[in-house]
């Protein structure tokens, strides 16, 4: 089993300005490689460059600037190019498909927050001072750097990655060969419905509330970016302290609507791990979901539009996106397999119009919350009828319907 780590890292100022160093030295390797794909291609001979042609040039490159590309570890330098081949195969893959292409774009220092070991002991080493208690990682033209490790690594390191976010430094860790941790089996099985008024219903009729994070926190995320409008576009060295600070709420209350959406997934699907068995989940396209409506041009009068809905439509959007139910799916798929349970996603259509009881389906059968089958009038919440027919639907047996 493959699982992630990541630990907060405790630099000196030293190792946190040679931090600095090595991100900004890295985005310009990124933008440099991009810029010398761009420039062929725009050559009468249209070449295209590979990943292998730009890696061989490595060498050279830190030979004739030591200071700055020469100074830091070959395979990250390799890591970065490769994590640009990427983003082309990416372009190349929407383009043939017929989506939005998303050519890839030149970094700026501040949105180029990751550098990547590819292999622990090239160019760093997780816990480099074993003989000391304190954890540290080592990373070459920075140091030691101290960690703080608030829970055993466990499986064998294959990747190390450094992430900035905002002042604070994080390491990554993605190990394989995780052993699994099996839970004692409950002998319970359940479906669950995600919702917005409700975050989460399993068949039994138990609610999960949704915190709605983002709606909580908007009032003061709206007045931290109206302090940031006020102030002109500037690049990073040209801002003042008081612009700096007002980039830096912005971006500090972001983090911690993440971090509270984060954890809130965590324990509703710990709790869901800990309790059942066998869990059915419905098979979610959340970009469709939240997708805008197209315009609806008027026949009677060109160059206008008729209403399609669009305002209503972004209101549950942003309730669909607050709820985070990609992020809870996916958390609950990693916690289900290292708890050996069984988690089972099922086609979603009608599962809140279908009837449990008669298996009659009509989208009159379900008004908001409420629940009314039109011909065998068996009544119920509308969620809790979409959770049993997600666990029926995934073969699970449950009691006969209350």
């Amino acid at each position: 089993m493959i699982r992630a780590y990541k630990f907060l890292l405790r630099p000196t100022v030293r190792q946190s300005q040679a931090l600095g160093e090595m991100l900004r030295d890295h985005c310009s390797l990124y933008n440099g490689a991009l810029q010398e794909r761009r420039d062929a291609y725009r050559h009468s001979s249209k070449t295209s460059i590979k990943y292998g042609q730009q890696s061989a040039q490595l060498k050279e490159i830190r030979a004739f600037d030591p200071e700055r590309q020469g100074r830091w570890s070959f395979s990250s330098q390799q890591a970065t190019l490769r994590r640009l081949d990427k983003a082309f195969q990416a372009f190349f893959r929407r383009v043939k498909a017929g989506e939005k292409p998303g050519y890839p774009r030149f970094r700026g220092v501040n949105w180029f927050d990751t550098v990547e070991f590819p292999k622990g002991g090239d160019g760093c080493r997780w816990d480099s001072t074993p003989h000391d208690p304190v954890t540290r990682v080592r990373l070459q033209g920075v140091g030691h750097v101290r960690v703080h490790q608030h829970r055993p690594v466990k499986g064998r390191v294959k990747t190390v990655s450094i992430k900035r976010e905002g002042r604070q430094w994080y390491v990554v860790l993605a190990c394989d060969n995780v052993p699994a941790e099996p839970l004692p089996a409950t002998g319970a099985v359940t479906g669950i419905d995600m919702g917005v008024a409700h975050f989460l219903t399993t068949s039994e009729g138990a609610h999960v509330e949704n915190p709605r994070h983002g709606k909580r926190n908007a009032d003061v995320l709206a007045d931290a970016q109206r302090a940031l409008k006020a102030f002109p576009r500037r690049k990073r060295e040209n801002r003042t302290a008081k612009h700096r600070r007002a980039v830096e709420k912005v971006a500090k209350l972001h983090r911690k609507v993440r971090r509270q959406r984060l954890d809130h997934a965590h324990k509703a699907a710990l709790a869901l791990v800990r309790d059942y068995d066998q869990i059915a989940h419905e098979r979610l396209n959340i970009a469709n979901m939240v997708r805008t409506p197209k315009p609806k041009p008027d026949p009677q009068a060109p160059g206008a539009f008729l209403p399609n809905g669009a305002a209503s439509k972004a209101g549950l959007n942003r309730s669909i996106l607050d709820a985070g139910w990609g992020v809870f799916l996916g958390i609950l798929a990693q916690k289900a397999e290292s708890a050996a349970r069984a988690l089972i996603p099922v086609d979603p259509r009608n599962t809140s119009r279908t009837c449990p009881e008669c298996g009659h389906v009509d989208g009159e059968n379900r008004d908001g919350e409420k629940f009314q089958c039109t011909a065998c009038d068996h009544r119920d919440h509308a969620d809790r009828v979409g959770a049993w027919n997600v666990a029926l639907r995934a073969g699970l047996a449950l009691p006969d319907v209350a």
